[in-house]
This record gives C-alpha cells, sequence and structure tokens, in this order.
C-alpha cells in the first residue's frame, strides 16, 4: 500500500496552477503547440487509420457501476416521414440520450473537485444544474497531436495485465518500439482490459473485474509523476475507472483522478479500444502515431464522448 503521505507529496509535486496564468482552463493541453501536431504528421507512414472508440449501443458496457453513466439509448423519432413540401423527399430522423462518461471518452477538467477546488484553484461551485461554467469541455477545442502507445500487457508477457501500472512498467512498454516521450504527446495505455468487452461481451467482469470486486488495472502515483515528469499533454486507457483500483493510496480513493485532473490539469479517456492499433503496432515495431481525438463540443459539460483516429 502506498504511504499516507504520498498521494499528498503527489499532488504538489505534479501541479501546474498557475503555470499558464490564472485564466488557464485547458491545463496540460497547452502543451500541444503546433510543433506537436506537426511532429504526429510526421508519424504517419502508410496512412492507415485505426478508431479507437468503442460502439455507441443500448446494450453497451455500462454495467451500473456509477449510477445514471447510462450505455446510449437510440430513438427513432421520423421514419420516411413525408415533407411538408410535399413530393417525393422522405426524412428519417433519430436520436440519442446516455452519459457523457458512458461510452469512449475524454474527462475534462470539470470532472473532479478535490477539497473544494477544480484545476487551477477554481471553486468547485462554479459548477451548476447548467454544468461548469468555467472547465467546460467546450474549451478544448481541438486534440490533434503525436500518440505514444504503451503497450504494458505485451511488455510485461500477458495477455490482459491486471493490478498497478508503475513508471517502470510505462519505460517498459515504450522501449518495445524505441520510444522517446516529448513533451505534448499523448500517451495511450493498453492493458487489454478492454477484451473482456469487446472479445467476450462480458459488461459485468469489465466494471466489475474478474473477481467482482470491482477491481481494475491501470496507473498509479508513480505513473502520475511520470506523466508530469515526461509533460504528457493526455493520456487514454482501454479500462473503465482508468487507474488502478482499489487504490493504492491509504489516505484517499481514487487519488490518481484527484492528482491528474485537478492538480496537472490533465485530461484522461476512458473505454479506449486500442487492440487493432496495438496489434499493428507489434506487427512492425512502431508505437507512434498521429492521434485525432476531438471530443463533442457540449457547453459547459465535464466530459465528452469521442471517436478517436489513429493515422500510422
Amino acid at each position: 500500500m502506498t504511504h499516507p503521505g504520498e498521494f499528498t507529496e503527489t499532488y504538489e509535486v505534479v501541479s501546474n496552477w498557475g503555470r499558464w496564468g490564472a485564466d488557464d482552463r485547458i491545463g496540460t493541453l497547452n502543451l500541444i503547440d503546433p510543433a506537436c501536431v506537426l511532429r504526429g504528421r510526421d508519424e504517419i507512414v502508410d496512412g492507415t487509420r485505426f478508431t479507437l472508440a468503442i460502439d455507441l449501443e443500448s446494450e453497451g458496457p455500462q454495467a451500473g457501476a456509477v449510477p445514471g453513466r447510462d450505455n446510449a439509448a437510440h430513438e427513432m423519432i421520423a421514419i420516411n416521414e413525408e415533407s411538408a413540401l410535399g413530393g417525393p423527399f422522405r426524412t428519417s430522423d433519430d436520436k440519442v440520450t446516455f452519459g457523457l462518461q458512458s461510452a469512449t471518452h475524454w474527462d475534462g477538467l470539470a470532472h473532479v473537485s478535490f477539497e473544494g477546488q477544480l484545476y487551477n484553484g477554481i471553486g468547485a461551485v462554479t459548477i451548476d444544474t447548467a454544468g461548469s461554467s468555467e472547465l467546460g469541455i467546450d474549451r478544448v477545442g481541438n486534440i490533434v497531436s503525436r500518440a505514444i502507445i504503451a503497450d504494458v500487457a505485451r511488455a510485461r508477457g500477458v495477455e490482459i495485465f491486471e493490478g498497478l501500472i508503475t513508471g517502470d512498467d510505462l519505460d517498459a512498454a515504450l522501449a518495445l518500439g524505441g520510444v522517446v516521450p516529448h513533451p505534448g504527446d499523448i500517451l495511450l495505455i493498453r492493458t487489454g482490459h478492454i477484451r473482456y468487452w469487446t472479445r467476450d461481451r462480458d459488461a459485468a467482469t469489465y466494471c466489475f473485474g474478474p473477481n467482482m470486486d470491482g477491481s481494475s488495472p491501470g496507473p498509479g502515483l508513480d505513473a502520475v509523476r511520470w506523466f508530469h515528469r515526461h509533460d504528457i499533454a493526455a493520456v487514454a486507457s482501454d479500462t473503465m475507472i482508468f487507474e488502478v483500483f482499489p487504490s493504492e493510496s491509504t489516505n484517499v480513493d481514487l487519488g490518481v483522478h484527484i492528482a491528474t485532473i485537478v492538480s496537472m490539469g490533465l485530461t484522461q479517456g476512458q473505454n479506449w479500444d486500442l487492440e487493432a492499433l496495438a496489434d499493428a503496432c507489434a506487427a512492425d515495431g512502431r508505437y507512434t502515431c498521429m492521434l485525432i481525438a476531438n471530443p463533442e463540443p457540449f457547453k459547459n459539460a465535464c466530459g465528452a464522448p469521442v471517436n478517436p483516429v489513429a493515422v500510422r
């Protein structure tokens, strides 16, 4: 277990409050400058594209772990309806309702507060029934950069990695392709955990772990310090909870969420399907790509679905 003081120490060490000024509302995404985008472009070799999103469907992976985080409910509201203008034109329309954090998504900086504060010292009271007036996901605009793929499962020689991911695990995974992280890179962490859903269609195991105890693999506090040390712009993983669970800290639950989102201002992604991309990386030894992963700009929202596209 983590020493009780390690969370506090990590929270303080990785803080980016004030780094980009008092008016900063996007945190580590400030690290993505034009040079990062061009570096991503330079990783394109043959133009092969991979979508990293899971399907939006009513029988999706949410198995009740978080109340209200519902799978997508699709409804037809018009089926081949005649136009008021007459003539042969007909139209079909539909709508979808679902939790913004229920499928492949980015968690925005309003998603987590700690001791009454959000990222950059903004009061949590700025979030109300209308959403977040200060840190809405709509402020992000676009997320395009070089992505580096840390295939922790493959690096550790297992089909599905279980448990805590450290900085050493990330170094070992990036060593598969000789990848050197650069400021502004987006890190994609593969554990293989999403196979419980994409391969087995087992929502319960994907949500609650093989032992139905809520366990999930993911980065711990040492990995958080690794993110900060390498100036990573955003991190996404193939799990529902993102961080290791149960939490390693003895004095605070979900300490990785708090340290990354509140202290670092790090946008994080969950439920990303990295399987096909990781297989392609293993086949040719290239563990980098260009990533285009723009969140849907829901005004004042605390997170948003995304259909990330990796281009190699």
